[in-house]
């Protein structure tokens, strides 16, 4: 199953249409580190995480794991580990996966530049948690906690998530 994203700030699957927040850069073809945009392509949905001291494990067939303050993200485009999950402390610049403001809460990773990893060419593009005012992400893709529990009950292995540009 596809879900698609479209720049007005909508995610649709299955015949269901919610308001997302995005990337406060829009949505760009050609994603680079830092720009604040969300990347338009397909891309797979890969795993999830949720903060169990906040939420109980929501249902997903997708692999689920739980957060601890330990859990960051390289976001460094020079270290091997950029992309990817670390352990904090880590020695190259990480994003925090346990966070204060409770949009990591429950966090989707998504199959953006990651096989293979291109240096600089983006990194922590996830689907989360919006801000009360869907106000826009550093590059990512926001929902509604409702909407993001109901997205992640009907999403599996091979399905994906579409932002179309323009």
């Amino acid at each position: 199953m596809d879900v698609t994203v479209t720049g007005g700030g909508w995610l649709a699957w299955d015949g269901r249409r919610v308001r997302c927040a995005l990337g406060r850069g829009g949505i760009r073809a050609d994603k680079v580190e830092g720009d604040g945009a969300t990347p338009a392509g397909c891309f797979a949905f890969r795993r999830a995480f949720y903060r169990p001291d906040r939420l109980a494990a929501p249902a997903t067939r997708l692999t689920l794991a739980a957060l601890t303050p330990a859990h960051g993200w390289c976001d460094d485009p020079g270290h091997p580990d950029y992309n990817r999950e670390t352990r904090l402390p880590h020695p190259a610049r990480c994003e925090t996966l346990w966070r204060d403001d409770g949009v990591y809460d429950l966090i989707v990773v998504l199959g953006h530049n990651d096989d293979p990893v291109m240096p600089g060419k983006g990194s922590a593009v996830f689907l989360h948690l919006a801000r009360d005012d869907f106000g826009p992400t550093e590059g990512c893709v926001a929902l509604a906690p409702a909407d993001l529990l109901a997205l992640l009950a009907a999403v599996g292995p091979g399905d994906r998530l579409c932002v179309v540009a323009g």
